[in-house]
């Protein structure tokens, strides 16, 4: 065996462990929200009766509908500004504006929600939905801007110098010729953005208050007592919701999630 063999083989035994380690526990987590016991020790036999509680669980079913309500409100207002800043970044070049862009993504997640909770201290602003909503536009600008920088970087722009030159301002050059273009883009960078609202929980914790429970949130104060089949109930419902999204985003836009 060469030694490129042998390392090339390494390689593979510990991409297939590294997949193992992180699959299994998820499809374990499946697999017990079927479970007829309450107790996760042992496999008992299979029941629908978990998802039957999840779904008439009222405290459940509020802390779902405040996370889908913030996930839609600022994944759309972020799709809009992440837009208007990738497009500017390809545009203009602009030397500081990419490093406002990106730091949101690249510093802790633990330190935007800190930086944030003060934020809204120091502007009086009451802590609940509302400040989540903004605490999740803030970090979700970011990743909007950097899938639709990348559209655009693919997009010949002769077709909007042609524009120009059959006499289109910029702003119905831009609407006609250069959104519908990057369009595969401003959708995957919008799904993505609700995912990442959806499943926030680190950012969430600090700037939700006391009244505002999102479905991250609640599934932690459950956690705390018991690992219930309830809780791989919904886990699997939001892990399912999770992979429908990012397939649907990698579907309309195959090269923007690999940053093409």
């Amino acid at each position: 065996m060469t030694p490129a063999r042998g390392i090339g083989r390494l390689a593979v035994g510990f991409a297939i462990f590294g997949y193992v380690f992180l699959y299994v526990p998820l499809l374990i987590v499946i697999a017990y929200s079927f479970n007829d016991s309450r107790l996760n020790a042992e496999w008992v036999g299979f029941t629908w009766h978990w998802y039957e509680v999840l779904f008439a669980d009222e405290q459940m079913l509020a802390a779902a509908g405040n996370s889908l309500l913030i996930g839609v409100v600022s994944s759309a207002i972020a799709t809009v500004l992440g837009t208007l800043a990738g497009y500017a970044m390809h545009r203009w070049r602009l030397r500081l504006l990419p490093i406002l862009v990106v730091t949101p993504i690249a510093i802790p997640e633990i330190l935007t929600g800190v930086s944030l909770l003060l934020f809204f201290v120091v502007c009086n602003v009451s802590l609940g939905l509302v400040s989540i909503t903004l605490a999740h536009v803030a970090f979700c600008v970011g990743f909007v801007a950097i899938v639709v920088r990348s559209r655009l970087a693919g997009m010949d722009e002769s077709l909007t110098e042609a524009a120009r030159d059959l006499g289109a301002s910029p702003w119905r050059a831009f609407r006609l010729v250069t959104l519908p273009l990057i369009m595969p883009g401003v959708i995957a960078g919008a799904l993505m953005a609700f995912t990442l609202s959806i499943d926030d929980f680190v950012i969430t914790f600090f700037v939700a208050g006391v009244d505002a429970t999102t479905l991250p949130l609640q599934i932690y104060s459950m956690i705390k007592i018991a690992v219930t089949p309830e809780v791989n109930a919904v886990s699997t419902l939001l892990m399912l919701l999770t992979l429908l999204l990012i397939v649907v985003a990698a579907r309309v836009s195959p090269g923007a999630l690999r940053g093409e």
